[in-house]
This record gives C-alpha cells, sequence and structure tokens, in this order.
C-alpha cells in the first residue's frame, strides 16, 4: 500500500526550504543573511503555529495572495486580469483601505501565514500598503511588480525593510519582454534591476511561460544574466489563456515535461538561486493547492477567493475574519469533492473548471 501523502510536512518542508536557498543565496550580504536568520526563526514559529491549528482540526496554509489593487499602469498583451476586469485603469473604488490591509496582515502573522504575496494590478501604487507591511518583519511580503515604480525612493524602503522582496516581472530578454509588456519596458525593468543590485536587495523576477518563450527563459544564457544582475528568485508560471485564440500560448504536457526537466538541471547549476515553478511544483503535492490547501486569495475589494485565476467569493473579509474565510462553503466544497486534484490542460485547474466552481457558489444559495 502506498505511504499516505501528507500536505502540511511537503508546505513546510516547502517553506522552509525556500528560506535556507535564501538564506544561503545572501550569504555574502551580512545586512541581509542576519534578516534571513532572523526570519528563518520567525519561519518555524509560523510553521508551529500552523502544525497547533492542524492538530485541532484548522488547516492554515502557508501563503497568502493579496490582490491590493485594481489599478495598473501598463496593458500587457493577454493579461489575464484585464480579461476578466480585475484590472482597470479607472480610479480604484470600494477597496480594502490601509486599516482593513494592516488588519489582515496581522491576523495572517498570528495565524502562522509565513509569505503573503503582493500583487494588482500594480501593488507599487499602494505606498500605504507597501509601508503597512514593512512594519510586520515576521512575514516575508514578495512584491509582484512590473518595476516602472521603482526608482530610488522605493529601493531606500527596500533596504530598510527586508521582508520586502520585490518580484520583477519580465518576459524573456528585450525583445519577448517589450512585444507582450510594451515599448522601453525592458529598459526600465533592467534599470530598476541595477538600482536594486547597486543597494544589495535582493529581488526575485517572475516569468509567464508560454510556447514562444519557454526555451529562452530557461536557458543558462538568459539566466545568468539574471544571476549577473543579483536576482535571487525565479518563478515561472504557466500562463493561463483568457481567449481562444490564445490557448496556443499555454504549455501543454510536452512543455511541461520539459520545463520539469529544464528545473532539475537549472536547480543544480545555480545552487545559491530559488526556482519555483507554477502550477508544476504542486503536482508534486497531490493536486492544486488553491482554496487553502496551500494559499488562497483575497482580491483588492476583500473578497476571498480560491486563487487569482478563480475570481469566485462567498465570504468577504470586511465582514468576516480570515480564519473564517478559510472555511467558506465554497472553499470546503472545493476541498471535499477533489476538484483540486482532477486533471486539466491549462496553467490553472479551477479557471479551467469555472463551470465547477460557479455551480458550487449556486448549489449554496
Amino acid at each position: 500500500m502506498a505511504e499516505k501523502f501528507n500536505l502540511e510536512e511537503y508546505l513546510t518542508s516547502g517553506v522552509e526550504k525556500i528560506v535556507a536557498g535564501a538564506v544561503k543565496a545572501t550569504l555574502k550580504n551580512p545586512k541581509e543573511s542576519l534578516f534571513m536568520a532572523k526570519y528563518a526563526l520567525a519561519s518555524k514559529k509560523a510553521s508551529k503555529l500552523r502544525k497547533q491549528a492542524e492538530e485541532n482540526g484548522e488547516h492554515i496554509p502557508p501563503f497568502l495572495i493579496a490582490s491590493v489593487t485594481s489599478q495598473c499602469n501598463l496593458h500587457c498583451a493577454g493579461c489575464y486580469s484585464r480579461g476578466v476586469d480585475a484590472c482597470v485603469d479607472s480610479p480604484a473604488k470600494n477597496q480594502l483601505t490601509t486599516e482593513q490591509w494592516n488588519d489582515i496582515f496581522k491576523e495572517a502573522e498570528s495565524l502562522g501565514i509565513g509569505f503573503v504575496l503582493m500583487v494588482g494590478g500594480e501593488p507599487l501604487v499602494r505606498t500605504d500598503v507597501i509601508e503597512a507591511a514593512a512594519k510586520i518583519p515576521n512575514v516575508m511580503f514578495p512584491i509582484f511588480t512590473n518595476a516602472t515604480l521603482i526608482g530610488e525612493s522605493y529601493v531606500k524602503v527596500f533596504d530598510q525593510h527586508r521582508n520586502l522582496v520585490p518580484i520583477l516581472s519580465i518576459e524573456g530578454n528585450k525583445e519577448s519582454t517589450d512585444k507582450r509588456r510594451g515599448e522601453g519596458i525592458y529598459e526600465k525593468l533592467t534599470n530598476a534591476m541595477e538600482l536594486l543590485k547597486k543597494k544589495q536587495v535582493p529581488f526575485g523576477t517572475s516569468i509567464t511561460v508560454t510556447t514562444e518563450n519557454m526555451k529562452e527563459v530557461t536557458s543558462y544564457e538568459f539566466l545568468d544574466q539574471l544571476y549577473d544582475q543579483g536576482c535571487k528568485v525565479v518563478i515561472y508560471v504557466e500562463y493561463v489563456p483568457v481567449t481562444e485564440e490564445s490557448k496556443k500560448l499555454a504549455p501543454g504536457e510536452t512543455e511541461r515535461l520539459y520545463l520539469d526537466q529544464r528545473l532539475t538541471e537549472i536547480r543544480a547549476k545555480y545552487e545559491d538561486m530559488v526556482y519555483i515553478s507554477f502550477p508544476g511544483d504542486e503536482k508534486s503535492s497531490g493536486g492544486c493547492l488553491a482554496a487553502g490547501r496551500g494559499f488562497f486569495h483575497i482580491n483588492s475589494h476583500g473578497g476571498a477567493e480560491p486563487c487569482p485565476f478563480s475570481p469566485y467569493s462567498d465570504m468577504n473579509v470586511k465582514d468576516h475574519s480570515l480564519k473564517e474565510a478559510l472555511q467558506s462553503k465554497l472553499f470546503q466544497g472545493l476541498r471535499d469533492n477533489n476538484i483540486l486534484m482532477e486533471e486539466h490542460m491549462g496553467g490553472c485547474t479551477l479557471f479551467e473548471k469555472k463551470d465547477v466552481v460557479e455551480e458550487l457558489l449556486r448549489t449554496e444559495k
């Protein structure tokens, strides 16, 4: 009989490996190494809190994804957020306040959530929320940004508050990046990297992997450039198609197998960098980690959603705690009916099975 998979052990081990990898990656930077050593202790405390909750019959994931704004200053080709109107040009309305996000971050820390991934829109437009996060040093805040707003002032903030880790979105080299993100964006990205490297501020990159750029963004030539620029973390995210025409960009099984094999080689070569792949690394956990298995999503209006690619909610944190949101009927239905374990074609199980998610919401009423 096969040994039963233990999700909590997998997730705890994954968090600890990320921290350990980051410590190793920053040994040449005493300031950063000191912070990571302190954070390693905080991570162990968070892990203990999650384990205690598990023993009491409550599962707390180590990750929270927070969309702190719907505003963005770019119009990237094939953007999922704009495709579902989660990202707009008009002034933000009815979004969570600074105080509300501050309460969310504090509760996350008290529950044992060690990572809060800030996304948007463009999260750096919310300087108020960034400053609130900076005051919670025991939680790591990777900030997924297009980097166009990173200048001397933001570099100073990142330098002073090492729990804020900018994750710069890039599509490959200049041609690939500017093709999707706009003319001149690659130059702004490299300028931001130079500023961060000058101050020895660690940063990562987030790469949307498509059938067109997969070989480029996994090549040693491209990764050597990132390494030389000071990048410490690379996050590969499979492209989620927003139209029928864009489905050809979504990696299939052949591409996924190639990416898995390349990651094994890449991780062996760049031992002082951290490489993560979604949903590739989720597969070793036994299925999709959304809906509170490994993470969940709070949108800019406070809705608790399974993940950013599944914009459905039956509970709002303006009226409920994070702990209550994790036990929402929608989340429970997705976990209990094994929907998260099913096979899928694109980069997101729940995006592909949105009809099932919508049916769950209807049956609640």
